[in-house]
């Protein structure tokens, strides 16, 4: 669902996007189940459907920030205001409080920029502000292939120095799509790594000797957390949070339970909303709300047991990339929203939460045709956003009033 998909997929994808009227209320359905796919196995109950509302506009507009990017990917904001964007072909740049842009970060590590990898999330070490340590996900060349790899490197100055590779996806294979990656420090200080399937080798993804399709939980340093739900099996990768993702490009911690939400890609329909937990599996490709870009049948349904059902589901998709918990009070009434980007239609999503359940789904800025990659809160209480393509901006999102 990325800007590598085949013609063929987009206009399949663009000609499902039918959409509902402005700020459609979701109500949830909770007594639709699924045994049809299993016969004698428990009935589950089935993940709320977004209604696909249209884009609302006079509520937020849009203004640049700064411009000149080439396919931002990342953004994260300085404590001093400072913003830290990663350009996909492998640069990173310090945006001043002014918009300037800075000449590349000398010190990235070398990346493979072909089809969908590159360059690609950046985060903040929870101690920067004293050790200046930041951390890059991106794709990684080698034996076999690429795969998805974390480093981290303290910032001095317009320079990253005493860089290490802490974390490889391993093995390394062949293809160019589904790296994710997103890159989120929980609150007991452990590093969560999101990954994709590498599009051509979805099975991995239920396959726990393999790295691909996973959440990963690794130590600041990259060593293994005891406690992690697979330590000590000598059959899976330690590493190992949750499995069975297709390809997880959104993730943010919640402002208030601590606890880890992604929102990955689907196929032809099926992004899914989750929280994924300790050791559980999240179906792909066994199960999912999507179908392959030619139609075809994936996996076996909808629902299987010992597979958890997402929160909450697209179809048609949103392609999502990008997420944050609104926290702030800048934009009236959206605290304690959930705002996730859009790469197709493209727009800026607005989730409502009650009793950890999606009741409201809002859409924004679809007027601007622009595939949002990455969404992050400023110290303003602003959002901020970048828009992949190869004249990449970082736009300031605030209320039409105000």
């Amino acid at each position: 669902m990325r800007a590598s998909a085949s013609a063929a997929a987009v206009l399949l994808m663009a000609a499902a996007c039918n959409e509902a009227p402005n700020g459609t209320q979701v109500v949830a359905d909770s007594t639709r189940t699924d045994t049809t796919t299993n016969p004698g196995t428990p009935s589950q109950v089935l993940a709320d459907r977004s209604p696909t509302p249209g884009s609302i506009r006079g509520v937020v507009r849009a203004e640049t920030w700064a411009s000149g990017l080439v396919n931002p990917w990342g953004i994260e904001i300085l404590p001093d205001g400072r913003a830290l964007v990663t350009e996909r072909p492998g640069r990173l740049r310090i945006v001043a409080v002014n918009g300037q842009l800075s000449a590349p970060v000398t010190g990235v590590p070398a990346v493979y920029a072909e089809g969908q990898g590159g360059l690609l999330d950046v985060a903040l070490d929870p101690g920067f502000a004293s050790n200046g340590l930041i951390y890059l996900s991106f794709a990684e060349s080698g034996t076999g292939g690429a795969g998805t790899s974390v480093a981290r490197g303290r910032l001095v100055g317009n320079a990253l120095q005493d860089v290490q590779v802490i974390y490889r996806q391993t093995p390394k294979l062949n293809g160019g799509g589904h790296y994710g990656s997103r890159l989120v420090f929980a609150r007991d200080g452990k590093l969560f790594v999101t990954q994709g399937d590498r599009m051509n080798w979805r099975d991995y993804a239920q396959d726990l000797a393999r790295g691909q399709g996973k959440v990963m939980r690794i130590n600041p340093d990259g060593t293994v957390p005891s406690d992690n739900p697979f330590t000590g099996q000598s059959s899976a990768r330690p590493e190992i949070w949750s499995y069975g993702h297709r390809n997880v490009q959104a993730a943010a911690l919640h402002p208030t339970t601590g606890q880890l939400w992604t929102v990955e890609h689907g196929a032809r329909g099926g992004d899914e909303l989750n929280h994924p937990e300790r050791g559980k599996n999240y179906g792909w490709p066994v199960i999912t709300y999507g179908v392959d870009y030619s139609g075809a049948r994936i996996g076996e349904g909808t629902a299987k047991e010992g597979m958890e059902q997402p929160v909450y589901y697209w179809d048609p998709v949103i392609a999502p990339s990008g997420m944050t918990f609104y926290n702030a009070d800048a934009i009236p009434g959206w605290k304690g929203s959930v705002i996730i980007g859009s790469l197709t239609p493209g727009a800026l999503v607005r989730l409502e939460l009650t009793n950890g359940r999606v009741t409201k789904e809002e859409r924004y800025l679809g007027e601007l045709g622009e595939r949002i990659r990455d969404v992050t809160v400023g110290p303003d209480g602003f959002i901020y956003v970048v828009t992949d393509s190869g004249s990449g901006r970082v736009l300031r999102i605030r209320p039409v009033i105000g």
